[in-house]
């Protein structure tokens, strides 16, 4: 598994004021949008392009284009959806499939109760994005759900990641053929005994949406 921590001076400064606990949600959603645009930034690297001949106001000229098939968006419900369109910005063909998983509090187990993806993932670069990669539970249970529509080409795209959840997602995929980049913005201190990121920035999907 390969990590790539985004180490730039804008990412920190977003985090600052992503992490303090008096910005408010419309200003912590555009926080985290301006932040998953630098961090696409980085995840698309190695995004798929094929050559296309094209005519300048000069002269004749080979270009590149994202190669078929599209690359796949994937957010994790519902605090993914607050990355999507900052992913969406850099990758305007993707498409944008949906997962949705919950982690119980007290357990810390992981469920899936909704997803709308393609029924074949062969031969697609798909890029899941969640906020937080935490203790892994289920960042581990998404790239197996996704591999199992046959994905081999994963990138995950995350705000924060506590060393726990970077350790226990690298231990899950040992023993796979899958490979697996994990782009993040910083790697915290560590977690508390209720399972969230220290430092941290609280719960992404209530900050990003309200307590409902």
């Amino acid at each position: 598994m390969d990590v790539h921590v985004a180490d730039h001076p804008l990412i920190a400064h977003k985090l600052t004021y992503l992490r303090d606990k008096r910005t408010d949600s419309p200003t912590f959603r555009r926080l985290a949008e301006e932040l998953v645009t630098l961090l696409a930034y980085e995840a698309t690297r190695e995004v798929r392009v094929e050559p296309i001949e094209i005519e300048t106001p000069v002269a004749a000229t080979t270009g590149i284009k994202l190669a078929n098939p599209k690359p796949i968006i994937v957010p994790i419900l519902r605090a993914g959806l607050g990355m999507l369109d900052g992913m969406v910005k850099l990758l305007p063909s993707a498409e944008v499939g949906f997962l949705g998983m919950v982690r119980d509090e007290d357990t810390l187990e992981v469920t899936t109760y909704a997803n709308r993806l393609p029924d074949d993932l062969t031969g697609r670069q798909v890029f899941i994005v969640d906020p937080m990669l935490a203790t892994g539970n289920t960042l581990v249970m998404a790239v197996d759900y996704l591999a199992g529509k046959g994905a081999r080409d994963i990138t995950v795209v995350c705000l924060l990641a506590a060393p726990e959840g970077i350790a226990h997602l690298e231990s899950e995929l040992a023993s796979t053929d899958i490979p697996v980049k994990v782009v993040v913005g910083t790697v915290d201190e560590r977690l508390d005994e209720k399972g969230y990121i220290v430092p941290g920035l609280g719960d992404a999907g209530d900050r990003l949406y309200g307590v409902v």
